[in-house]
């Protein structure tokens, strides 16, 4: 299938004349999101799938089990595209050792039609997303940037595309997060802006081209997403992801209704879908447009990719090819947990989770000796739970896979203040930014203004901080230099060094030198001062 590519104002290349409209034209909207390279089978924890798990029929999502479900879906479909919200990028060793190589050659067998650009498609800079690019045979998208000054994007990374199917022009328009540069490394040469903005230059563009049937696939987050259909005309559907947000009619944990419709100016009505993360579930979104390009009506429900979907054998067997170099990595057993420990998005983007407080345990005990005595993580850099019994590197690496070294520096008691205000500051976006400690303790109000919600904040040990007193913390390398909005690092920490162990070791070296299984806690560090 062609794809015709759009610039910033203008179409690229052209259809030509295409076969008048019919009315109620069907397009099934095949979809994923953040699959963040769970190429493998994964547990309920979105971890490494153990044998036993899989003989078990526990093991669910999968690249092998992905393409026999989509297979089905397509063959019962009048028309289809398949089309993912971005974050492809980054979480298990696929990525680590082969960064965007593997996705590329399992997104072009799956035959996928379009992705937007996620914030970690931009982890290892813009060489890395350019040399996928050019290795996919779908476009990739991003609206809401200016790459006119990155030499490995300009001309190349586009920011909305046409497809056809069945005489029928559809407009695709990439977005992804306004704060990108705070998430990811994507360089001093590329700009991101408002999406909304981006979104409504783009439809108009579309428009202007006779295309009446446009889908945004969008890596803003479900609230983003609610306020681009609010706040822009012609959009019919948003695919979203980022903030790994479960749509369902039929689940008690779904943050909203699939599809969640949201009226824009005009008084049409634009639906939103996201399916979850790391391939658990297939988006399925079935929509019925009359002669004007309107939605009659939008109707589906993620599928679930449980162990009832086989596993394409071809793919299965691909995959165990290109796992071979990582086996030796993975299944080191590096040491035990007497029960699981909480790593999930939910608890660690929120309040003190178990992986924080392991985590950042296992940072300041790296870092004693140096006289380090805080710790602070951002939680979004906490990526999987880790079941109860023996713990292998993989798992290590599933929880810790962006390959961030411990980093270590001086900062005035004053700004510690500075920096955890930062990390609470999105908290009701459920940003990655929040923090977790070690060292510290704080409690927190959500319901005042950012910038003003630290309640009470002391010394893990219940002393005052002294504004002018220099500590020595240990965080990442990514977030002592600014990143995850903790500038204050960056423009204040003194006798930086940034080059330590890989984190995902400094948790190895803790978890071997537990006396026994490492018993899961919480540790009062955080407290919610509006928890009931």
């Amino acid at each position: 299938m062609k794809k015709h590519l759009l610039g910033a104002t203008a179409l690229l290349l052209s259809f030509g004349v295409s076969a008048p409209a019919v009315a109620d034209f069907d397009l099934t909207i095949l979809h994923t999101n953040d699959f963040h390279s769970r190429i493998e089978p994964i547990n309920k924890y979105d971890s490494n799938c153990s044998a036993k798990d899989d003989a078990d029929g526990k093991c669910l999502g999968g690249t092998a089990r992905l393409e026999t479900a989509i297979e089905e879906r397509r063959a019962a479909a009048k028309n289809s595209i398949l089309v993912d919200g971005g974050d492809q990028f980054q979480g298990s060793l696929f990525y680590t050792y082969y960064k965007g190589k593997a996705a590329a050659e399992f997104m072009n067998a799956l035959g996928y039609d379009a992705m937007t650009v996620g914030n970690h498609e931009f982890d290892d800079g813009p060489e890395v997303l350019r040399g996928f690019m050019e290795a996919v045979d779908f476009p990739v998208l991003l609206a809401n940037a200016d790459v006119s000054k990155e030499a490995e994007l300009v001309d190349v990374l586009m920011p909305a595309a046409i497809i056809e199917r069945d005489g029928e022009k559809i407009g695709l328009i990439g977005l992804t997060p306004d704060d990108t540069s705070d998430l990811a490394s994507p360089g001093e040469y590329v700009h991101f802006f408002d999406p909304i903005q981006a979104a409504t230059t783009q439809v108009a563009n579309l428009q202007a081209e006779g295309v009446n049937k446009i889908v945004v696939l969008s890596h803003s987050g479900y609230g983003v997403d609610k306020k681009v259909a609010a706040a822009v005309d012609g959009i019919d559907v948003i695919v979203g992801g980022h903030t790994n947000t479960f749509l369902s009619n039929t689940s008690d944990r779904a943050e909203g209704p699939y599809p969640t419709w949201v009226t824009s100016p005009d008084g049409r009505k634009t639906a939103i879908v996201s399916a979850y993360a790391y391939g658990k579930f297939l988006g399925e979104l079935n929509v019925k447009f009359d002669d004007n390009g309107d939605v009659i009506e939008a109707v589906g429900e993620p599928i679930i990719m449980d162990a009832k979907i086989a596993e394409n054998e071809a793919v299965k067997a691909r995959i165990k090819e290109l796992a071979g170099p990582l086996e030796e990595i993975r299944t080191e057993v590096i040491g035990a947990t007497a029960a699981p420990v909480d790593g999930d998005r939910k608890s660690c983007r929120a309040g003190e989770c178990e992986m924080g407080v392991l985590v950042t345990d296992a940072m300041l005990a790296a870092t004693k000796d140096k006289g380090v005595e805080i710790a602070i993580t951002n939680g979004g850099g906490l990526r999987a739970s880790i079941n109860a019994g023996e713990v292998t590197m993989g798992e290590a690496l599933s929880v810790l896979p962006f390959q961030n070294t411990l980093a270590t520096f001086e900062l005035q008691g004053k700004f510690i203040k500075t920096a955890l205000e930062g990390g609470l500051s999105r908290i009701e976006d459920g940003a990655g930014r929040f923090p977790q400690v070690a060292g510290l303790k704080f409690t927190f109000d959500a319901s005042r203004p950012a910038g003003e919600r630290i309640v009470e904040l002391t010394l893990e040990d219940g002393s005052a901080i002294e504004a002018d007193k220099i500590y020595k913390l240990a965080t990442n390398n990514y977030v002592r230099n600014g990143g995850d909005g903790y500038k204050v690092f960056s423009a204040e920490g003194k006798n930086a060094y940034d080059y330590g162990p890989g984190l995902e070791f400094v948790l190895a070296d803790y978890l071997k030198a537990q006396d026994g299984a490492y018993e899961p806690k919480l540790a009062g560090r955080i407290t919610d001062a509006t928890a009931k």
